[in-house]
């Protein structure tokens, strides 16, 4: 594990070469989502023995699935009356400095909102929507 300036508002793990992902995890019925993606994030990129407070602040979009195929749209599309999956993405507040032991099969990326920027080929569809879904809020860079 190593140390890892917490800066930016984005880190997407990577698996393999091309294919990035958030964390998160599948919420259970009954279970609260903000409890679920905490204990997600601490299980993912927690070290062990360290607590990391999360600070899950607001859901900042969502995205459906309508069937068992890969797409996903940030709507649900009008003939579909039961999505098989929906997906929420929440902004969370990192503390000031935070330590993250990231799993071997995972490479941790600091990407820059730029390049996620309508780069829906190197990073998919929901990664790279994620500049426009964050432009509401002001950021203060320290």
């Amino acid at each position: 594990s190593s140390g890892i300036n917490a800066e930016w508002p984005l880190r997407p793990g990577q698996l393999g070469t091309s294919f990035f992902k958030l964390p998160g995890a599948e919420v259970l019925p009954g279970e609260d989502e903000v409890e679920c993606l905490k204990k997600c994030l601490s299980d993912t990129l927690g070290r062990q023995g360290d607590t990391i407070h999360w600070g899950v602040d607001e859901m900042i979009c969502n995205w459906w699935r309508p069937n068992y195929e890969p797409p996903q749209y940030p709507y649900i599309p009008p003939h579909v009356t039961k999505p098989k999956e929906h997906r929420r993405l929440f902004l969370v507040r990192l503390p000031e400095r935070a330590m993250f032991a990231v799993p071997r099969n995972y490479k941790l990326v600091a990407a820059p909102l730029f390049e996620l920027y309508d780069n829906s080929n190197g990073y998919g569809p929901v990664i790279s929507t994620l500049p426009q879904n964050l432009s509401r809020f002001s950021y203060v860079y320290a």
